[in-house]
């Protein structure tokens, strides 16, 4: 457990946790993903923890060439799992996305699911499909969750880099919907004037022999 970093009250951002994001590789394979971002405050205790594994665990693998292989990391935001928030530029808007502005994240994912924790602290059981839905079905963007998450340090043909698998999710609390959220349109509409009593159905004109099907 002790590479596993424990992230409270950060604000969820483009989840893909009860359907999984389908992404192709660079061999030109699909793969699937259950990944989220996580926003949090600059000083956010959580973040700076985080970080400090990252810095950990750099040292452990690259040892005395860790501090250059870092520096190259946090050069190419592709090359990293964390960041500056407003890095996350739109690119209709030119700014950053609702609730990144002058905040950090951390992205996790993983090719299953992550567990999902209730309320009381206890994890649904794997068997609870419906429970499980029924939970991650409300862990929407701009929403709060706590969350456990564990950094590796990646070297193989694809380059190095940092990368964060997402272990578990727990809804902590509302939050302002990222976007428009859903739109309201009841305003639009009235009550339905009940209508005349239903008699037998009226047989339907003869069409036309000009407007008959294949005519």
């Amino acid at each position: 457990m002790s590479d596993i970093a424990y992230i409270t009250n950060a604000r969820l951002s483009f989840p893909h946790i009860i359907e999984p994001q389908k992404m192709m590789t660079e061999a030109g394979k699909e793969r699937i993903s259950y990944n989220c971002e996580l926003i949090l405050t600059p000083n956010d205790p959580g973040f700076a923890a985080f970080m400090a594994k990252v810095q950990e665990m750099a040292v452990a693998k690259w040892k005395e060439h860790a501090a250059q292989v870092l520096h190259i990391i946090n050069a190419d935001r592709k090359l990293r799992c964390y960041g500056n928030g407003n890095e996350k530029v739109n690119k209709n808007t030119f700014l950053p996305y609702d609730g990144y502005a002058n905040m950090v994240y951390i992205t996790a994912g993983r090719d299953t699911p992550p567990q999902i924790i209730q309320a009381d602290g206890k994890p649904v059981e794997p068997t609870n499909t419906l429970q499980y839905q029924a939970l991650t079905r409300g862990m929407y963007g701009g929403c709060y969750v706590n969350a456990a998450v564990k950094p590796w340090c990646q070297e193989n043909r694809y380059g190095r880099g940092i990368r964060c698998d997402l272990i578990a999710v727990q809804f902590a609390r509302d939050g302002e919907p990222f976007g428009e959220g859903a739109v309201d349109a009841s305003p639009m509409f009235g009550a339905v004037a009940p209508g005349p009593a239903t008699s037998a159905p009226v047989a339907a004109p003869l069409m036309p022999p000009f407007l008959m099907p294949g005519r």
